[in-house]
């Protein structure tokens, strides 16, 4: 790998129009809906009073999979989403126009047999206005890029405080078609839909966005601690640690410690910690 190369790259400017068609297609892919009977939903997926869900950030602006690129000198076959952080600084509408600017601002290499952590800065700003409504910083597990000279330290490493059993938890299952529907909001990586690439990655069948697993994680934060009112979300960040395959149950566990909460999320039925060192920032 070309540290200096990469970090040089230049993403391409995305320039978004979204509607609130898109607004309820994310909180589809998410899996919210799921029970006709809960009212609570409907607020992110019925077009009267419309609001959207805050993690809906992880794919506006989004440059797409520009990993793929030969100029920027990664194996694509073997990457995986390694963690992401998100910070809100003001609402997002539910329909819209937003500029994303993204950057390559950290490299760090974990070695030659365990690959190389590549993050992307992201600025997400409303186009009419020029408002800074989110920054994004998404970080790539390039499994097959490890070993080479420079780079910097990894900010990947860091754990959250969590003393005991948790004090709050939340079981999400998941769709069998939740990739399916959760592609349709940018994410087209064949990974997550066609069996064949998936098999050559080392899966059995096509695996869940990572974006995904962290919407319903975010989705488990709004329900258990922001009574479903997305504006007091300030932060989310959390590291990938394992793979979730589509139709799994995905409990978030939580400490809880006023406006900040730490946490993790379990698929159950393999007992695989999937989101780890998860930390949550409140506005009261």
């Amino acid at each position: 790998m070309n540290v200096a190369a990469l970090k040089a790259y230049r993403i391409a400017e995305v320039v978004q129009q979204y509607s609130e068609r898109d607004c309820i297609l994310y909180a589809l892919g998410i899996g919210l809906g799921n029970d006709p009977a809960d009212g609570r939903h409907l607020q992110f997926l019925f077009e009267q009073n419309l609001q959207v869900l805050p993690t809906y950030a992880a794919v506006m602006g989004y440059p797409g999979f520009w990993q793929k690129d030969p100029e920027a000198g990664l194996d694509w076959r073997k990457i995986l989403h390694g963690g992401i952080d998100i910070r809100w600084h003001a609402p997002l509408p539910p329909a819209g126009k937003v500029v994303g600017k993204s950057r390559v601002s950290r490299v760090v290499d974990k070695g030659l047999a365990r690959g190389a952590l590549v993050t992307t800065e992201r600025s997400i700003t409303d186009f009419d206005t020029g408002v800074l409504l989110a920054t994004v910083d998404s970080t790539t597990l390039c499994r097959g890029d490890g070993g080479f000279d420079g780079g910097d330290v990894d900010v990947l490493s860091f754990a959250h405080q969590r003393d005991g059993v948790p004090h709050a938890f939340f079981d999400f299952k998941t769709s069998p078609r939740a990739a399916l529907i959760y592609r349709l909001s940018g994410d087209f990586n064949p990974l997550h839909a066609d069996p064949s690439a998936a098999k050559l990655a080392g899966f059995d069948r096509p695996i869940l966005h990572g974006l995904c697993s962290f919407g319903v994680a975010g989705a488990a934060i709004l329900q258990t601690c922001c009574s479903w009112e997305g504006h007091r979300l300030k932060r989310l960040a959390l590291r990938f640690s394992a793979p979730v395959y589509p139709g799994e149950t995905i409990r978030t566990e939580m400490w809880i410690s006023g406006a900040t909460i730490a946490f993790r999320s379990l698929v159950l039925e393999r007992g695989v910690e999937v989101l780890a060192n998860g930390i949550a920032e409140l506005i009261q």
